[in-house]
């Protein structure tokens, strides 16, 4: 019995979510030394992105976990001195997150292994022909935050 051939679509499909895990995972190995796991770098980068304390639902949010998977990792890195939780002074039911001088230090170490790496991954790509890319997946990004 032959394979069929897939679609474009298909192929596309397949590959955004091969190359994203491949990304993580090669990522993940590099970031080994810090003895976290991506879920932790990722919620640690996510929050020093946003430059000022964030909810935990909007973290869960960008990290793209359900609100007690974030607690828990939260619970994590709170013991493990990298944030700090405290009440938001307008909303007494919502906790905000920061980083704590450690955890930013985490994030330099973080950004010191993916720079180069991402820079190494794109060289010698087309400039033009990664614009694009970036537009389409900033515009799928945007049709499925509509969506949800």
């Amino acid at each position: 019995m032959s394979k069929l051939p897939e679609s474009v679509e298909e192929r596309f499909s397949a590959a955004l979510h091969t190359s994203a895990r491949l990304w993580r995972l090669a990522l993940d190995k590099r970031l080994k030394h810090l003895g976290i796991g991506q879920s932790g770098w990722m919620t640690i980068a996510m929050i020093a992105k946003s430059g000022a304390p964030m909810s935990q639902r909007a973290l869960a949010d960008l990290v793209g976990v359900e609100g007690p998977s974030m607690v828990s990792m939260l619970d994590r890195l709170e013991r493990d001195g990298f944030v700090t939780r405290a009440p938001s002074p307008t909303d007494r039911r919502v906790k905000l997150v920061q980083l704590t001088d450690t955890g930013k230090t985490v994030y330099a170490e973080v950004l010191a292994e993916a720079s180069p790496f991402r820079a190494d991954l794109l060289a010698g790509l087309d400039p033009q022909a990664l614009a694009a890319a970036t537009v389409l997946l900033d515009t799928l990004r945007k049709r499925l935050e509509d969506g949800l």
